[in-house]
């Protein structure tokens, strides 16, 4: 496999986390800026693991937006953070030379302890394309739950390491669906610009985009939209498009342009390693503990909380398990993460006080996939970028908003492909299942039906327009629609309802849910920025009145 660089036992030396563990240093992190700070490695996160009977004034389970935006802001305020990460620190290159694996070509880096990769395209041209890996602790998890497959990132920076940077802010007309109980006066005024501003949010120049030979997919997509009379819009991404461009122009590695993204980007991405966990590590305030996983949290007899730890190893074995004690807990382990946890401590006794809220509220932001084969005239390219940067709005009359998406095959494919979000209303519940000791969720595929319908609104119309069909081969064999899957999982801790109107969890002084499970089951774009922005909300408030 030749991927001894990705452990402790480096051939070469000592490793980059081997040496930050041995001398306990706290490196702090120096932010670069512009095209030098993309290409920039991420920087190596401080001075972790977590030493077993360690006290901490606050722990944050997860590494994800709201357990960044939480220790970012905590530490700015003085208070020390410890992260607790499942998944790998991703700052040490394998034997390539790179730290992420290609989207065209996954190995043991691809997926979280699988050993046959689970791509959201199955089948191209009649073929299945999946392929057997060796078992990894990879960046990727495609769990699958309750007739569904749930792809969640795995690694410090969480989801941001693996999704298309897709940075939307829902239109205002629509939020008061997303959020009820939340001001969308002070999420306009402060939170949404404060969560853009931190993570680094931008457009594509479209003036560039009109040429780009990897944007030819792009203009097709607008084409027929239009023609259909849709609205096209440009989406702002938290990509470094100067160094997009540069990469078209073959004057920097390639990233994007080379297709990379379902299993990390190596260059351009502004991942939360490069923004919040950079920003909240180099106050030396913030270390993070790396393959490690919380099983329980309890309350402590002197006060504060008892948290069990595993700490893994690559091949996802528990080889300590560690007891520490924290004054304050943050649940930022993204919605199925948080959900399943709250669901389990709540059943088993160890967090019995937590209310009757927890686990309900979940849906997968009406997700679902399709692609239009298209006429030999509409060439998509074989040069595609793997970041989208435009979509088709028909959420005010059909319910569903699609993002024009990337075939990065490196191959003509003359076929449009498309991520919709849609306004599905059905939520799902998870639930402990004592017999098997693990949590359930109750989703059925075919609750998908409704958001099928709502994006045939869209393509239907093209397609009827432009006299092409549905792509059959792309998700099993004579398979339309990609409705087994959800990028964009959301609720099971729903706020003021699980939790109160800041995300403090009902029945317990000092634990807090700010991650995507505060929202219930739908954002009507992207997801990443609304969760930002609630944690920004959410921990300005806790900083001033719990601390």
């Amino acid at each position: 496999m030749g991927h001894t660089t990705m452990h402790d036992d480096n051939p070469k030396g000592v490793s980059r986390r081997r040496f930050i563990a041995g001398t306990g240093s706290i490196l702090g992190v120096v932010t670069l800026t512009g095209h030098a700070m993309a290409a920039q490695q991420p920087a190596a996160v401080a001075a972790g693991p977590i030493t077993p009977g360690a006290h901490v004034p606050v722990l944050v389970i997860g590494t994800g937006y709201g357990g960044s935006v939480a220790a970012l802001r905590l530490a700015e305020a003085g208070v020390n953070v410890h992260m607790i990460e499942m998944g790998m620190a991703w700052d040490t290159p394998g034997s390539d030379g790179k730290i992420f694996a290609n989207t065209t070509s996954p190995d043991y880096r691809s997926y979280w302890l699988r050993t046959r990769t689970k791509q959201p395209l199955s089948n191209f041209l009649g073929f299945p394309i999946d392929k057997d890996v060796p078992r990894y602790t990879g960046i990727l998890d495609a769990e699958e739950m309750g007739g569904i497959i749930v792809y969640q990132g795995r690694g410090v920076g969480g989801g941001s390491l693996v999704n298309g940077g897709m940075a939307v802010t829902p239109k205002r007309e629509n939020f008061g669906a997303i959020l009820p109980s939340v001001n969308a006066d002070e999420m306009y005024g402060t939170y949404y610009p404060r969560a853009n501003a931190g993570l680094g949010v931008g457009t594509v120049n479209p003036t560039w985009f009109e040429t780009a030979e990897c944007y030819q997919y792009a203009r097709v997509g607008r084409k027929h939209a239009q023609r259909s009379n849709f609205p096209f819009v440009f989406v702002p991404d938290v990509y470094d498009w100067g160094y997009m461009e540069q990469e078209a122009a073959g004057t920097v590695p390639k990233s994007a342009v080379a297709g990379e993204i379902l299993y990390g980007n190596n260059y351009g991405k502004k991942s939360l390693q490069k923004t919040y966990i950079a920003r909240a590590t180099a106050t030396g305030k913030v270390t993070i503990s790396a393959l490690h996983k919380v099983t329980s949290v309890s309350p402590a007899s002197g006060g504060g909380y008892t948290v069990l730890i595993d700490q893994l190893n690559t091949n996802g074995d528990t080889t300590t398990t560690k007891t520490v004690t924290a004054d304050k807990v943050f649940f930022a382990a993204g919605s199925v993460g948080t959900s399943k946890l709250l669901v389990k401590l709540r059943a088993t006794g160890a967090l019995p006080g937590l209310n009757s809220e927890i686990g309900k509220g979940w849906g997968d932001n009406g997700n679902v996939m399709c692609g239009r084969a298209n006429h030999l005239w509409d060439p998509t390219g074989t040069v595609q970028a793997s970041i989208p940067c435009g979509g088709i709005d028909n959420w005010a009359a059909g319910g569903a908003f699609a993002e024009v998406a990337p075939l990065p095959t490196g191959i003509e494919t003359f076929a449009s492909f498309y991520l919709s979000i849609t306004k599905n209303p059905n939520r799902a519940q998870f639930s402990w299942n004592a017999a098997s000791g693990k949590v359930d969720l109750d989703w059925q595929t075919a609750w998908k039906q409704p958001s099928i319908d709502m994006a045939k609104t869209i393509f239907d119309k093209i397609n009827a327009k432009e006299g092409t069909i549905y792509r059959t081969d792309l998700f099993g064999t004579y398979k339309i629609w990609g409705d087994h899957l959800t990028y964009h999982p959301l609720g099971g801790a729903v706020l003021n309802k699980a939790t109160d109107n800041y995300g403090r969890l009902h029945g317990y002084s000092g634990l807090y849910v700010i991650d995507g499970s505060l929202i219930p089951g739908n954002t009507s774009v992207n997801p990443f920025v609304t969760i930002t922005a609630l944690a920004e909300r959410n921990i300005e408030k806790i900083i001033a009145t719990d601390l």
